[in-house]
This record gives structure tokens, sequence and C-alpha cells, in this order.
């Protein structure tokens, strides 16, 4: 039998604490009904016995606390909510637990933004992590040395795994499934819930709102300009003398700031406004990639799948 502890974290999505128990109790009756015993021995572990969550209109009772607990074989560390470093700052009793149990051989398993307290624990760094794209600025700013992978639904490195965002964590759940039981048990639990077995990507749900969190005041404003003139055909050169810097500090500037380069910047306003005429439905896929400022469809159509993950007529259907 496999001991999985679910953290009951301060502040946490109660979702992301009762669906991966859902998941697990109901592979142990999978289990029960083949004749066999249960595979997994879930527990609520939290700081006290009790924790309020959704500004205490939710009691979670927990099964231990993190003094009492011993070993386990898998965490999982679930989203948290509100303020990120505040949502931390209460949890950081965990990040000592969560790193005695991953040195003792546990494996750990973040949900979506619950990646941020795993970062904390410093066992992220130098390997993938994915959480909700929402988030993805901040948490590069918090956790330079995390490789950050915005596209990705699932990561899986050296015993630790981390899941995008909101509802893509059931995938991960799947995947833990399949991991320690077997095929067949992870098709039965996505039949029993439902669940989309293919999503590997996030990036169609992605909406990209510009990197502005910097105190960079001229990058800032190319910025702006870019998404006022991104119709235009804007180069670098272009834009570098308009702001009155030599072409390598900008770059550089804006590289730093954005975490993009100039190029990369444009491509994903026009993708980003494509995505926009996309869903209204009412131009075609050549009428959009024209007023975006694309003239060949295999380089608009190349640019779009490497910033959405499919094709714009695949988007359009998914989402018009």
């Amino acid at each position: 039998m496999k001991n999985v502890i679910i953290l009951v974290l301060e502040t946490a999505i109660p979702a992301a604490i009762v669906d991966p128990q859902y998941m697990f109790f109901a592979v142990n009756n999978f289990f029960k009904e083949a004749g066999h015993e249960p595979f997994f021995n879930v527990q609520l572990v939290g700081l006290t016995n009790e924790v309020k969550l959704n500004f205490g209109t939710i009691t979670i009772h927990t099964n231990n606390t993190i003094e009492k607990y011993t070993q386990a074989n898998l965490v999982i560390v679930p989203a948290i909510s509100g303020n990120i470093k505040k949502a931390i700052e209460l949890n950081k009793d965990f990040i000592e637990f969560i790193i005695d149990q991953y040195n003792g051989g546990a494996e750990i398993a973040s949900l979506c933004i619950g990646a941020f307290l795993l970062a904390s624990t410093g066992l992220l760094n130098e390997k993938q992590c994915s959480t909700h794209w929402l988030f993805a600025n901040q948490f590069r700013e918090m956790f330079p040395k995390v490789k950050f992978v915005e596209d990705k639904i699932i990561t899986d490195q050296n015993g630790i795994y981390t899941s995008g965002g909101a509802t893509s964590y059931w995938n991960l759940l799947l995947y833990l499934v399949e991991k320690y039981t077997s095929k067949e048990m992870a098709i039965m639990a996505s039949k029993f819930f439902l669940l989309d077995t293919d999503k590997t990507t996030q990036l169609p749900f992605r909406i990209f709102k510009g990197q502005k969190e910097h105190k960079d005041s001229l990058i800032l404003s190319a910025q702006n300009y870019m998404e006022e003139n991104f119709k235009e055909k804007i180069t670098v050169d272009e834009l570098s003398e308009r702001f009155n810097l030599g072409r390598r500090t900008f770059e550089r500037r804006f590289k730093s700031a954005t975490k993009n380069t100039i190029v990369e910047y444009i491509q994903r306003v026009k993708i980003e406004s494509a995505k926009i005429e996309l869903e209204k439905g009412r131009k075609t896929v050549s009428e959009i990639m024209y007023n975006v400022g694309y003239t060949d469809s295999k380089s608009f159509r190349d640019v779009f799948k490497k910033y959405v993950g499919i094709s714009p007529i695949e988007y359009k259907n998914k989402f018009n």
C-alpha cells in the first residue's frame, strides 16, 4: 500500500484538497471491486487538526499534523489562493517538512500554483516546473533558478511533479495513478471522472497581457508603442532609434524587463490580437492574418502554433 499525504495548506483551494482525495479513494474502490486490497492510504496532513478555508466557510479536519507524521510515498501540495507571498509565509512551516519527506524517499507533486510553495523549498532549482499561465511572470521573478515551462500540463523530474493551471491538475492525478498502478487503472479513472487524457498543453488557454510588472519606464513605453502599432512592420532598428538607445542596449534591456526578445514580444501581441478575432468568428483566418500584419500563411500558422499550441483553424473551432 502506498502512503499518500495531501497537505492542508493555509489559504489552500479546497477543491485542490478534495479532488486528489476523491481520485485516490475512487481508485481504491476500483481495486476493491476487482477483489484486491486498497492500493492507497490517503491522509490529510496539516499544521493543526482543523484548518479553515474559503474565508472561514469550510473547515477541513486533518488526519494528522506534520509533527506526528513519519514518511510518505507521495506528497500532494495543493493550490494556494490569495496573495502568493503572504500564502508562502503562512505555510512556511511546511517547507522543511516537504524537504524532509523528499529526502526520505517521497515523491512530491504540486497542483497549479501550489508550485510556488514547492519552489520555495529549493527542490525545483534547475528543474522544469509548470503552474497556472496567469502567474508565469511572477513565478519567473520569484524563482529565477527554476526552469519555468508555461506550456506544459505536467512536468516530471527526479520524483518531483508539477501541473499547469486550474483543472489541469486532474491530468497530473491521472498520470500519478498510471505511474503507481497501471495504464488500465488510469483509463478507468479517466472514464469515471470524464477526463480528457489527451490534454498536453495549456497554451490554447493562455492570455498574453504583456510583462509590465518591471520598473523600466522606457521599455514600458516601447511595449505600449508596439501594442498600438503591431499591424505595422516594426523593426528593432526603428524601435531603438525611436527610443534613443543603441540596438544591443535596447535588446538587452527589453529582454531583461519582459523576459522576451523584441521580435517575440511583437509576435505575441500579433497572435493575441488574432486569437481575439478568431474567438469572434466573424472573419476568415486569412482576413485575420492580414489584419495582424502577416502576408504569408505558413509563417502565420507556424508562429501561431508556437505560442498557442494548435493551428488558427483549430483555435477558431475550439473557442468561437
